[in-house]
C-alpha cells in the first residue's frame, strides 16, 4: 500500500475521545476509497463499508425514523452477516452525495458514538443544484458541528519520494539544508532535480505512481494518465448542468494553453473567440468546486487578510494535479522535460502549477501580486502572520518583482524557487523547486 499523509490524519480522528463523523472529500481517484477502506480493515475489528453509487438499494437504511437506533436496525437487517462491536466497528459510507438521508444522518450517528462513521464522495465541493446527476438531491439538514471534513488530494512530492524508498530520515536531510539555509551537495541536488521532473510527469494519481513503481514506464503512466482525463471528461458531461457541460469542459481543456502562454491573468478568450466572463465564470467555479483545477486572485494589496484585497475578475487557474497538466501537453513534452530540453513559456507554466499545487496541498490559499504591467510575482501567501512573497523561475535568472517587493514591503523572508541550489542574499532565499514542499 502506499504510504500516504491523510492516514494520519484519520488515525488522529479515530484517537479522539470525543469525535465527529469525518467527511473525506477529494476529486475523483486521488485514492480516498482504497485508503479508507484500508484503515477501516487495519485499525477495526469490524469494517462495514456501503456504496451508494453502486448499491443503490442500501438507501433504504437511512430513509424514515433516522435515530441511530432505527439506522443500525435496518442495517443489520439489510446487510447480513454485518458485525457492528460498539468501540471496534467502522462504517465506511461511500459516495454519500447520492444518498441525502444519510449525510442528514450523521448528526444522530455522531451523537450515539457507538461506532465510528466515515463518509467520502466525489463532487462533494459542489453546491445542491450545480450537479446534473438525479441522484444527488439537496441535504435536509447538514449536520454542522457533528461532522469534520477533511480535504484529501493527489499524492504530493514527498509521498512520491515515500513510493520511491526514500525514508523519512532522509527527507528529514533535505529539510536540513531548507531550515539551516546551507547548501546542497551537488549529486544530491542534481539527484532530486530530476526526481521532481519524474514527479511532474507522473504527478501523484495513486494508480499511476503504483504502475510506474513497479515499471518504470513512461508509456504507461501516459495510458493510464489519459484513462483518468477521460473519466474527468465523462465527469463533466454527467454531473455539469445543461449549457454549462461543454462549457466546463472547455475551461478545463483551456488551461494548458493559459499556462503555456504564460498568461498575466486567465483569459476567456482562450477558451473561444469574444468569450466574456458572464459566459464562463459559473463553469471556472464548477472547476474549482469539483477539485478539478485550483483558482488564484490577484490580490491588490500584499497585507493581512489577503482575501480581502482579491480582485474577483482577475485569477490564474492551475490543474489540480500536474501529472495531469503533463498529459494534456502531451508525451513529446513530457520527453523534453525529463530530459532538460523544455524551454519556452510552457516549462515555466510547469513549475507554476507545480507550486501552486504545492502550496494547496501544504494548506495555503492562492493569490499572486500583480500591482502593474511591470511587475508580478506568482504567489504571495499568509505565513507565520505576514505575506510572504514567492517567485517562480523555471531556470536562475534575475528576480526584478521579488527586488521590487522586498524594497517596498520589507517582508522578514523572500522566496526565489528555481531550478539550482540553495542561496541565501540579504532576505531573499533561493531554493530548488523540490524543496517546496518544506514551505
Amino acid at each position: 500500500m502506499l504510504k500516504r499523509k491523510m492516514y494520519d490524519t484519520l488515525l488522529a480522528w479515530k484517537n479522539k475521545d470525543k469525535k465527529e463523523c469525518l467527511l473525506v472529500k477529494g476529486a475523483r481517484q486521488v485514492g480516498k476509497t482504497y485508503l479508507i477502506r484500508e484503515f477501516g480493515k487495519r485499525e477495526y475489528e469490524s469494517f462495514v463499508e456501503i456504496n451508494f453509487h453502486e448499491q443503490k438499494s442500501l438507501k433504504i437504511i437511512f430513509s424514515g425514523n433516522k435515530t441511530a437506533e432505527e439506522i443500525y436496525k435496518r442495517l443489520t437487517a439489510n446487510i447480513p452477516g454485518v458485525k457492528l462491536i460498539p468501540g471496534k466497528t467502522l462504517i465506511f459510507l461511500d459516495e454519500i452525495q447520492k444518498c441525502a438521508d444519510a449525510r442528514t444522518s450523521l448528526k444522530f450517528l455522531a451523537e450515539d458514538g457507538r461506532y465510528d462513521v466515515i463518509a467520502s464522495g466525489s463532487l462533494l465541493g459542489l453546491s445542491y443544484g450545480d450537479d446534473d446527476d438525479k441522484e444527488v438531491k439537496p441535504v435536509e439538514s447538514i449536520p454542522v458541528g457533528y461532522e469534520k471534513t477533511a480535504m484529501m488530494y493527489s499524492m504530493d512530492f514527498e509521498e512520491f519520494l515515500w513510493a520511491y524508498g526514500y525514508s523519512d530520515e532522509t527527507i528529514a536531510y533535505l529539510k536540513s539544508f531548507y531550515t539551516s539555509k546551507e547548501k546542497i551537495p551537488p549529486e544530491i541536488n542534481e539527484k532530486f532535480e530530476m526526481l521532481l521532473r519524474e514527479y511532474l510527469v507522473v504527478g501523484g494519481m495513486p494508480e499511476v505512481v503504483a504502475n510506474f513503481m513497479e515499471f518504470k514506464d513512461f508509456t504507461k503512466v501516459q495510458e493510464i494518465q489519459d484513462k483518468i482525463l477521460i473519466s474527468y471528461i465523462d465527469d463533466i458531461s454527467q454531473h455539469a448542468k445543461g449549457a454549462e457541460k461543454l462549457k466546463v469542459r472547455k475551461c478545463y481543456e483551456s488551461i494548458p494553453r493559459q499556462l503555456a502562454k504564460e498568461n498575466k491573468k486567465f483569459k476567456y478568450s482562450e477558451i473561444e473567440k469574444k468569450a466574456t466572463a458572464r459566459k464562463f465564470m459559473d463553469s471556472v467555479q464548477w472547476l474549482h468546486d469539483a477539485n478539478m483545477a485550483y483558482i488564484c486572485y490577484n490580490t491588490t494589496t500584499p497585507i493581512l487578510p489577503l482575501n480581502a484585497y482579491e480582485k474577483s475578475n482577475e485569477f490564474k487557474l492551475y490543474i489540480a494535479d500536474t501529472g495531469l497538466l503533463l498529459a494534456l501537453f502531451g508525451f513529446a513534452t513530457k520527453q523534453a522535460l525529463l530530459n532538460g530540453t523544455l524551454k519556452g513559456f510552457a516549462k515555466g507554466g510547469i513549475y507554476e502549477n507545480f507550486i501552486a499545487e504545492t502550496l494547496v496541498k501544504n494548506g495555503y490559499t492562492l493569490h499572486y501580486y500583480k500591482p502593474n504591467d511591470n511587475s508580478e510575482l506568482e504567489f504571495i501567501i499568509e505565513k507565520n502572520a505576514e505575506v510572504i512573497p514567492i517567485e517562480v523561475k523555471a531556470g536562475n535568472s534575475a528576480t526584478k518583482s521579488l527586488d521590487f517587493f522586498i524594497k517596498e514591503f520589507s517582508p522578514s523572508i523572500a522566496m526565489k524557487l528555481i531550478s539550482g541550489n540553495i542561496g541565501m542574499k540579504d532576505k531573499k532565499f533561493s531554493i530548488p523547486h523540490f524543496l517546496a514542499m518544506f514551505i
